[in-house]
């Protein structure tokens, strides 16, 4: 039994909820999302809440608490944003945005020049750091993933790409 399905999600005044036939759509400071919901719930909006509700009488589906989380997340997503920083460590690894492409020079032969992706900012403070930010939690992971799999942390040296927040643990080398 869900205990996460349950809870009513808190909406504040400046985001608008509408729910019709199976589209959920937020609109809010940030901007708007479209989200398709199962057939098997519908949504109830209140003034200050929403709730998800399933259709049948079913309290054991393990979708109801996910798509309650699904719609959390969108409604954080039109209000605060979601964002991620990626840390490059490395000699004469670093990332540069031009345009719609981030470049990345990661120590390979050649340069991978990533094509940024709509609902997703990327901007480079420094030379080894690439912050993301968007409103939709699901393209913002694919895309840190994706920039991330260029060069994943390796464990002897601790080279490659890393979200800020990781921890690496290190291995031992080879000894004589």
């Amino acid at each position: 039994m869900s205990r996460i399905a349950k809870n009513p999600i808190k909406i504040s005044k400046d985001v608008q909820c509408t729910f019709s036939e199976g589209i959920f759509s937020a609109k809010g400071k940030l901007g708007q999302i479209e989200i398709f919901v199962n057939s098997n719930y519908s949504i109830n909006i209140n003034e200050e809440e929403i709730s998800v509700v399933p259709v049948n009488d079913t309290t054991s589906d393990p979708n109801w608490g996910t798509t309650r989380s699904i719609i959390a997340n969108t409604i954080n997503g039109v209000t605060n944003g979601f964002s991620k920083t990626l840390e490059l460590n490395g000699t004469g690894y670093r990332a540069s945005v031009s345009g719609s492409k981030l470049k990345l020079e990661l120590g390979y032969s050649h340069d991978i020049n990533f094509e940024i992706p709509n609902d997703v900012k990327i901007e480079c403070p420094k030379q080894n750091l690439i912050k993301l930010s968007s409103i939709n939690k699901e393209k913002l992971g694919a895309a840190a993933a994706k920039i991330r799999s260029f060069r994943k942390p390796e464990p002897f040296k601790g080279k490659g790409i890393k979200y800020i927040d990781e921890y690496i643990s290190r291995k031992e080398g080879k000894k004589k």
